[in-house]
């Protein structure tokens, strides 16, 4: 491999939006400049993204497993509601892994009275946010199945509603907590937690919230005949605690911002994700093995470009220019020849994640592979085609990172809160339209739909 001659400073600079002045000594490199280069990047990243992905593995036999199970054959809802679920990975935990990423390089953790209100500020306002978003998904989901399934129960509607906003809230509350002590540990071990908070959080994410989502519908599902009152009684629990973090948050100069400006690009992320899970629903019943891989290829895609967007924001936020002002001769849209093949910070970090899709997909293939022998096969067609897909749905979301970071920032939008929302929520519905492709084209190919 060719070492690429590139050093990027990394060295923080004073948010523009902050009334504080913070020493040198606080910042994240302590008096030293950070230089990174295709090799330090890769070493940072390979491990996180190899955690994720073996959890992602995880959370894709563990799908396959469930779907078997009587909540999941009975009611479509789940399967619908799963990528959404999934997916608040992007919409919340991935998005304050980048908002705390972006203070930890500001140097802003060196105070504990700070930090500590850095942290109840952000817990709150995601527990807001998967509150809504919870109930908001099982809304859409319960419309989707009326005007595509000509499918509607009161019970299964409430049941439904139950299980997303109390797997939200839950899976919300363990990730939030495990994404702090994520970044504590790099700002600790002096390591960019740009480089490896998100795709762990992401990846155990996954994992966690499947597994809540399919006990936790479960027993709702148990009860809904006798017992009802149940689902309705979690419903209601879990929305009379919303005024309690809704006023930690707005008191919290951290995330009163986040609060109120933080919405659309969450619950646009939500709407695209259940879209992404109708279609899934669909290719799910057609193809069994495909649910295998569903989390697989959603999650490396979301993985790799969460770590280019908190990047590219954590730079902007260091070129000490405001919101609303893009530095010196950059542009929104760039030629995207010059954004895989510059020399600039986001081309380096592009070629590094880039080359991680093909031995990371290959490694986690054969992972289930060798987990599932005797109930998938993987003939070459197959694999080729599918790293195919991996590579052009990779390729699409880091220059769409590019773009929507620049783009929200001109707005005078912080992109920490607004543009993985958008990028995880495009790879799953780019993912799950790609895999289905993929098992269609090699359908029609062999005239048996479940050759594969």
């Amino acid at each position: 491999m060719e070492v690429e001659d590139v050093h990027i400073d990394t060295t923080a600079a004073l948010h523009p939006e902050s009334r504080l002045s913070i020493p040198t000594a606080n910042r994240l490199d302590d008096d030293q400049e950070t230089k990174e280069t295709f090799l330090t990047i890769l070493y940072q990243v390979v491990g996180p993204l190899l955690i994720s992905g073996l959890a992602m593995v995880g959370a894709g036999i563990y799908f396959d497993f469930v779907q078997e199970w009587v909540v999941f054959r009975e009611t479509q809802g789940i399967i619908i509601l799963m990528p959404a679920l999934l997916g608040l990975k992007g919409n919340l935990e991935m998005t304050l892994a980048s908002r705390l990423s972006t203070e930890a390089n500001l140097g802003r953790m060196a105070d504990p009275k700070e930090l500590k209100m850095m942290i109840m500020g952000n817990l709150a306002v995601v527990q807001c946010q998967a509150i809504v978003v919870g109930f908001l998904s099982s809304l859409v989901a319960v419309i989707l199945l009326y005007l595509f399934n000509d499918e509607f129960s009161t019970q299964k509607s409430v049941m439904l509603c139950a299980c997303s906003v109390t797997t939200a809230s839950v899976a919300s509350f363990l990730l939030g907590v495990l994404t702090v002590g994520i970044i504590m540990s790099s700002v600790y071990f002096k390591v960019n937690p740009d480089n490896v908070t998100t795709p762990v959080a992401a990846g155990l994410g996954d994992i966690i919230s499947l597994i809540l989502l399919s006990y936790i519908a479960s027993a709702l599902y148990n009860t809904i005949d006798n017992l009802m009152w149940i689902s309705i009684a979690c419903v209601i629990f879990f929305m009379l605690l919303m005024p309690l973090w809704v006023y930690i948050a707005s008191n919290n100069e951290y995330t009163r911002h986040v609060l109120t400006t933080g919405w659309f690009p969450i619950l646009a992320a939500m709407f695209i994700s259940t879209i992404a899970g109708l279609i899934l629903g669909h290719y799910v019943k057609k193809y069994k093995d495909l649910s295998a891989y569903q989390p697989v290829i959603n999650g490396v895609g979301g993985n790799l470009v969460s770590i280019q967007a908190s990047r590219l924001s954590t730079t902007l936020h260091k070129c000490s220019v405001p919101l609303g002002q893009l530095p010196d001769d950059t542009p929104i849209v760039l030629h995207p020849f010059k954004m895989f093949s510059s020399n600039e910070i986001h081309s380096l970090t592009c070629r590094v994640l880039l080359s991680l899709v093909l031995p990371g997909h290959v490694l986690f293939v054969l992972i289930i592979v060798y987990l599932k022998t005797g109930s998938i096969e993987v003939d070459p067609m197959f694999a080729i085609l599918y790293l195919t897909a991996a590579i052009f749905q990779v390729s699409v979301l880091l220059y769409m990172a590019y773009v929507l970071t620049h783009f929200f920032w001109s707005l005078t939008v912080d992109p920490d809160s607004t543009t993985i929302p958008f990028l995880t929520s495009l790879g799953d519905l780019l993912g799950i339209i790609l895999l289905g492709l993929v098992y269609t084209l090699l359908a029609n190919m062999s005239h048996n739909p479940h050759s594969v």
